[in-house]
């Protein structure tokens, strides 16, 4: 209005617009989530029973532990490898930098975590460290000649000590890149059979003890997977499993993977079963003298608890793999019956002698009762 003192309105700046900015910018950059990531970090609960069973001691495979102090030493002899791999193969080291490179972005998505490592320093260590495990594998099964002053064949237990830390869940390399660098197949070693069984809630079950106390014999199984465990006619079949020094750390970094990645967990369901039927040193002797456990430790109580700490952390499957066999046998053991005949077998015929006095005592008694008639009989004619 002319002449009016009315002053024009001031653009203030909405103080809000930099934040926003800023979080647009931080949300765009976000990578987008790959279906095939595949190697993870071992979740905390799980490195507070036993962290050692998850670090590598002597070689770092893959990104995660690329770098970390006291695996230093193995990266020359890594690549004294990858120099023998090229000169075998007589591939160009060029060609498999390539192959390497423009696989990167399906390489780093394999990963649970984002991998800080540059696009240069990363190819770098695939290529080392991929070419490192064919070079050792080939090696190992001859192969490919070894040189006589190879630091790790010289020495077993070099060798013994880089296999265990290959097992590791956090020192792996996505399986199709080693394909890629030398065409081979190798088997799986998870369980694709199994049928998933019906869920139980509450899950529970004697120990091997209890169980042959009431009545159940134990046999072990004849096939190689080692989750085919049955129970037919009061006989219980378990594969053989053989508990050495490396057998902790394999089982360790397998159930690791599996309750990461996998949504049925065989192998976690396998050692909850494990778990419930060894709980003393008491069991462990009952499933050794049948042949299902193989103790190269030899301590019966060390192995108790390896197969009792392995159950710590770890959760089954929604429909318990096992749980079928866990009614069985409660089935079973609930028998009055059975546990008759057990405590007979058990206490009175469980050896030779003792089943010879058993029918001795019986046939005396028999006797004894005859001539006890035959008194009776005799006095009553007289």
């Amino acid at each position: 209005m002319e002449g009016s003192n009315q002053a024009a309105p001031v653009d203030i700046e909405n103080p809000y617009i930099p934040l926003e900015t800023s979080m647009r910018q931080e949300l765009g950059r976000l990578s987008p989530l790959s279906s095939s990531c595949c190697i993870y970090r071992v979740p905390e609960r799980l490195k507070l029973v036993n962290e050692n069973a998850y670090t590598p001691q002597v070689v770092s495979i893959g990104p995660l532990h690329h770098g970390k102090k006291g695996l230093e030493d193995m990266e020359e002899q890594k690549k004294r490898y990858l120099q023998e791999f090229l000169c075998q193969t007589k591939v160009s080291l060029e060609d498999c930098i390539k192959k390497i490179r423009d696989q990167e972005t399906r390489l780093r998505s394999c990963y649970a975590e984002t991998i800080g490592f540059s696009s240069d320093e990363f190819v770098r260590i695939i290529l080392v460290d991929a070419t490192f495990i064919i070079e050792l594998l080939l090696k190992h099964n001859f192969r490919t000649p070894r040189k006589e002053n190879d630091r790790i064949f010289n020495k077993p237990v070099m060798f013994h000590d880089i296999m265990t830390d290959m097992k590791l869940l956090e020192n792996q390399l996505p399986f199709f890149i080693l394909e890629d660098l030398f065409l081979s197949t190798r088997r799986s070693l998870c369980q694709s059979e199994v049928v998933p069984s019906i869920r139980l809630d509450n899950l529970t079950t004697p120990s091997g003890t209890e169980l042959y106390q009431a009545g159940v014999k134990f046999k072990v199984g004849s096939r190689k997977n080692i989750f085919d465990i049955r129970f037919t006619d009061g006989i219980l079949e378990i594969p053989k499993i053989r508990v050495e020094d490396h057998t902790e750390i394999s089982l360790r970094n397998l159930l690791a993977f599996e309750q990461c990645h996998y949504d049925h967990k065989y192998v976690g369901d396998y050692m909850i079963i494990m778990d419930r039927l060894v709980n003393n040193a008491s069991d462990v002797d009952l499933l050794v003298d049948r042949g299902i456990i193989e103790n190269v430790l030899g301590d019966r109580k060390e192995v108790a608890a390896l197969f009792n700490n392995l159950g710590i952390g770890i959760f089954g499957s929604p429909d318990f793999t096992f749980a079928n066999l866990y009614q069985d046998l409660n089935r079973y053991c609930s028998s009055t019956s059975h546990k008759r005949m057990a405590n007979l077998r058990q206490n009175y015929f469980n050896t030779p002698w003792r089943t010879l006095s058993v029918i001795a005592a019986v046939v005396l008694l028999i006797l004894t009762l005859i001539q006890t008639v035959r008194s009776i009989i005799s006095a009553a004619r007289a």
